[in-house]
């Protein structure tokens, strides 16, 4: 198995912005006098497009509200989110350089919209690592359907049993597995059995780094 393209999801693997997420969709439902809970987007929303999550609401709660407007209110939440309290998750520049370092393809396969991807690119100052990045918001299926998986590999001309792509979503490992790609993943739960069709379940990216030494 030679890899040489690493692909990462954003939301909850570069960004601990999934607790954004959920308190966005939480203050925003709240102002539709609809009450949902952290596990409630967890269970519903995690991993999934914006547009999916807004209709998700409308249908789970009967709202009359556009589900485009929701959308909006939503990113734009997120995006101030993140552009005041965003933080790396650990590990991340140490993964990215030594990905750099050993000639990596790396590139970004994300549900979030592109405005998310500008405030974490931003705030964290990260857009220069990467050689392609593609968002959801471009494809006519999100996650779980493989679709911005192969894009990537379309992209950059590589095959897809030749990328690595890190996931902390069951969503995000699914559309990866469904693109024949190789998958490691740093989960919330990392208890919960379904990750365990992922090659490899980390707790950060330190060992990914260690992990990826191996294949050298």
């Amino acid at each position: 198995m030679k890899i040489n393209t690493f692909i990462f999801d954003m939301d909850g693997v570069i960004i601990d912005s999934e607790p954004f997420w959920r308190q966005a969709q939480i203050e925003i439902l709240a102002s539709y006098n609809v009450t949902v809970t952290i596990e409630d987007c967890i269970k519903n929303t995690m991993g999934k497009r914006i547009d999916d999550v807004a209709l998700t609401w409308c249908q789970l709660h009967q709202l009359t509200v556009n589900p485009k407007l929701l959308e909006q209110e939503i990113i734009t939440a997120v995006v101030q989110l993140i552009t005041k309290k965003g933080k790396a998750k650990n590990g991340l520049f140490e993964l990215l350089d030594y990905l750099t370092k050993n000639n990596f393809n790396i590139a970004l396969a994300t549900s979030s919209s592109k405005p998310i991807i500008n405030a974490v690119f931003n705030r964290l100052n990260i857009a220069h690592y990467f050689n392609v990045v593609c968002s959801a918001d471009t494809e006519e299926y999100g996650k779980p359907h493989p679709a911005i998986y192969l894009k990537v590999a379309k992209l950059l001309k590589v095959n897809t049993e030749n990328c690595l792509v890190l996931e902390d979503s069951v969503t995000g490992l699914i559309a990866a597995k469904a693109a024949s790609m190789n998958t490691i993943v740093i989960p919330e739960n990392k208890n919960d059995p379904r990750f365990t069709i992922a090659n490899n379940i980390y707790s950060s990216m330190l060992d990914v780094i260690i992990y990826l030494k191996t294949l050298q």
